[in-house]
């Protein structure tokens, strides 16, 4: 949530900001609101002083046993306009925080404006494209043909937009996570965490999934919701807490499944594991002190590269301009991973310096010694998104045969098999 002093000091600016991102900011809506607020706020002060006054001269005037019903009848007429007052402040108090609500974050100064995907700026690349003498196939073909990869089936449990994988490839994409959290707990200091699946709507609004995305999630029916990234639950770990500043900065690190409902993307992506319902990532997040925040972001982007490079994935690393941020987000590097089977290099990874939107969202603080509590920055990335790892550990080392060789370093994870082929299943209905 962005803070409304900006708003009330300079917002021409904040409009203006936000134009870069495409959104129109209603500043003659916020005005009037704000005009309104200061009167009743003077009307208030006035009538209250009003009354103390009258309240005095009640008082005096019963101690001498005198009795001052106009006064009375006044005092009696001053409450019933602060009460009125009250309501009205209580109702733009809340328009207000609805439109902060909805409002997105401000773009870093650093961001590249632009208007959407195509705008966004390369900013370095890893690793050559691997080149093939055999016709290409993509994960879906390398997984059917292997008979580890089954969506039909997966469609008839649930519905399009799921997979099923059997044997030796789930073993793959268990290894996959096995091998990011080892790498970011033993090499890059985050603590691992274990975290609620279901977050109440708190959660959800603290971290900027609500009011504004709720048609991409999934929500029970007793108002809970299937998280839609580890972001939610691990952010909110800090909500209404005050952190010691000489405990910052803090890294967590949580393996979860995402559940998305892919409102909006009908017709996107329906081949395959790229955009699922259901889908496992190894998430990044850190809590920072303000100074240090785009030093941490660049730190925390480095860490999920270390992953691709592990893996020997070639990458890119790309600058989000600012019609194509998130909603909470204030700068984001996306990392996307070269994926054969479509010839082009696809989202991996998002790294993203929130600064303080979700902290005040989440009123969530640290002191600094002897100092009043201040917001904190939040930041998280994907470390990687597990699925569209796989899919391009399928798609880059897939060889002339079907099969697939395994990266050196998941070897150790999967009892030294470097092979990913064929193999016999348990028989089934």
């Amino acid at each position: 949530m962005l803070d409304i002093q900006l708003l009330r000091k300079d917002i021409a600016h904040v409009a203006q900001r936000l134009a870069t991102r495409g959104v129109v900011l209603d500043t003659a809506r916020f005005e009037a609101l704000e005009a309104e607020r200061k009167d009743i706020q003077t009307r208030t002060q006035d009538l209250q002083a009003r009354r103390n006054t009258l309240s005095k001269q009640i008082g005096i005037a019963k101690g001498k046993g005198e009795d001052v019903p106009a006064a009375m009848t006044e005092v009696v007429g001053i409450n019933e306009q602060l009460k009125i007052l009250e309501e009205r402040l209580g109702d733009i108090q809340d328009e207000l925080t609805e439109i902060l609500a909805t409002l997105p974050n401000l773009p870093h100064s650093s961001v590249p404006e632009g208007h959407g995907e195509a705008e966004n700026v390369e900013v370095r690349r890893i690793g050559v494209p691997p080149r093939f003498d055999f016709p290409v196939r993509d994960h879906v073909d390398i997984g059917e043909r292997l008979d580890l990869l089954d969506f039909a089936t997966a469609a008839k449990l649930a519905s399009s937009r799921f997979a099923l994988m059997r044997g030796d490839l789930a073993r793959l994409h268990r290894a996959l996570t096995q091998f990011m959290l080892d790498t970011h707990t033993q090499e890059h200091g985050y603590e691992e965490v274990y975290v609620p699946y279901l977050v109440n709507a708190d959660s959800m609004r603290g971290t900027g999934q609500l009011p504004k995305f709720e048609a991409d999630l999934f929500k029970l029916h007793n108002g809970m919701y299937l998280i839609p990234t580890a972001e939610v639950p691990v952010t909110n770990i800090v909500r209404d807490e005050i952190i010691p500043g000489e405990n910052l900065p803090i890294r967590l690190v949580a393996h979860t499944p995402c559940f998305r409902s892919e409102a909006g993307s009908y017709g996107k992506d329906t081949r395959g594991m790229i955009r699922q319902h259901q889908f496992d990532k190894v998430e990044l997040v850190q809590f920072v002190r303000p100074e240090d925040s785009y030093d941490a972001l660049e730190e925390l982007t480095g860490h999920a590269e270390t992953v691709l490079r592990k893996l020997g994935l070639p990458y890119r690393v790309v600058a989000l301009c600012t019609g194509d941020l998130g909603f909470s987000a204030a700068k984001t590097y996306d990392l996307e991973a070269w994926l054969p089977g479509q010839n082009t290099y696809r989202e991996i990874s998002s790294c993203s310096n929130f600064e303080a939107f979700q902290a005040r969202r989440m009123q969530a603080r640290f002191r600094r010694d002897g100092g009043k509590p201040e917001l904190l920055h939040t930041l998280n990335g994907s470390g990687l998104a597990v699925g569209r790892t796989l899919v391009a550990v399928l798609e880059n080392y897939q060889n002339a045969d079907g099969t697939v060789t395994i990266p050196e370093v998941l070897r150790p994870y999967m009892g030294g098999m470097a092979i990913l082929k064929q193999q016999e299943h348990a028989q089934t209905v």
